[in-house]
């Protein structure tokens, strides 16, 4: 059993793409001020025909966007760390300097400080009031603020995009608030769907004005919330890549030909997930949603003898018995296990051993 990040991968993320607007914009690195709209639409019915096909490629308009500015501030606020301090390191190019923080933050931390500039300053403006960490469990990381333009305190969200929409009612399109309606979920799941299946890391954003009675003098409780985590503005997505160790195909392959089954297990979107374990050859058979994408019909109507791989959501193992996943370990010989917890990373390894397996667990996540 494999954790994906820093052990698959080579845990040095860099921003891709966003989507905020209903637009997905492709971030150059090199030329962050030179992104590009792909898409200016997030819904596709057919994944096959890619979106740069159908949509003209138009620059980005970093300066009128009023989506991007309320998107980068939350990135920015919303987040812990900082640039070590040295005259040394805040000499080299932004993309190079050393971080003190995790894998997502730096790549958001070098993003926001290239694009927009003086984050340091920017948050010294707009002070910290609170935080509450991300955890496996919430999947959000949450922070208040007092603003520079001295208005009410500014709530802002970031974590795991489908745990960030069930916290918001509202969305942000073009400078307008409108409501979260079924239109925009399924606006949404497509733009979700999208870069995850690129194997990019993507995180939602999200923020609410406080109303008067929040002020820097409350008592905020963060263990049992004694202020609004619903009812929040959705603001967009950042995706990040992650690139697989370059080391890690030869490795799968080396282990196959010994008899050797690898399993991912990551706290990753099934749909990041999937793409990162094909592109390094944990999956290489077809699921049955994919069978019967390639058939036609409805995955009911997949012969199961025929499904030799399977990515298993953190929720749906809540609801499986021992039984049930001893089943599933049995019938399947590729297995990517998403979104789970820590606890059931432990759940599964107990089943590989019910089954007659000798364990490996290896990566930073199975601690």
């Amino acid at each position: 059993c494999s954790d994906k990040t820093g052990t698959l991968t080579m845990n040095r993320m860099t921003v891709a793409h966003m989507w905020l607007g209903n637009k997905i914009v492709e971030v150059h690195p090199d030329d962050v001020q030179n992104s590009h709209v792909l898409f200016n639409k997030a819904y596709l019915e057919d994944f096959d025909t890619p979106y740069i096909r159908r949509f003209s490629v138009q620059p980005f308009d970093f300066v009128d966007s009023k989506d991007w500015r309320k998107l980068v501030r939350c990135a920015i606020l919303c987040n812990k760390a900082a640039f070590k301090e040295d005259a040394e390191n805040m000499a080299k190019d932004v993309w190079k300097r050393e971080c003190n923080g995790d894998a997502s933050e730096t790549a958001l931390l070098q993003y926001t400080e290239a694009v927009h500039g003086n984050v340091f300053n920017y948050r010294n403006e707009n002070k910290k009031i609170v935080e509450i960490p991300f955890n496996s469990t919430n999947k959000f990381q949450l922070s208040i603020h007092e603003t520079s333009d001295k208005k009410n305190l500014l709530l802002v969200m970031k974590g795991a995009p489908e745990k960030i929409l069930e916290k918001c009612d509202k969305i942000l399109v073009d400078g307008e608030t409108l409501e979260m309606n079924d239109h925009w979920k399924k606006e949404f799941n497509s733009a979700y769907e999208y870069l995850g299946g690129l194997g990019e890391r993507v995180l939602g954003f999200c923020d609410l004005r406080l109303d008067e009675t929040f002020t820097s003098d409350y008592e905020f409780d963060t263990e049992n919330f004694n202020f609004p985590t619903t009812g929040l503005r959705f603001l967009g997505f950042y995706s990040l890549i992650d690139p697989p160790k370059p080391s890690v195909p030869e490795a799968i392959s080396r282990c196959r030909s010994a008899g050797i089954q690898v399993f991912m297990v990551t706290g990753d979107h099934p749909i990041t997930a999937k793409a990162i374990a094909q592109s390094v050859g944990i999956i290489t058979y077809e699921t049955k949603e994919d069978i019967a994408k390639r058939l036609k019909i409805p995955i009911e109507r997949v012969n199961k003898k025929d499904v030799k791989a399977c990515v298993v959501h953190g929720s749906q193992l809540t609801d499986m018995t021992s039984d049930d996943l001893d089943k599933l370990i049995r019938e399947h010989k590729e297995i990517v296990f998403a979104r789970t917890s820590p606890q059931q990373k432990l759940i599964i390894v107990e089943a590989c051993q019910r089954t007659n397996m000798l364990v490996g667990v290896t990566g930073d996540g199975v601690n």
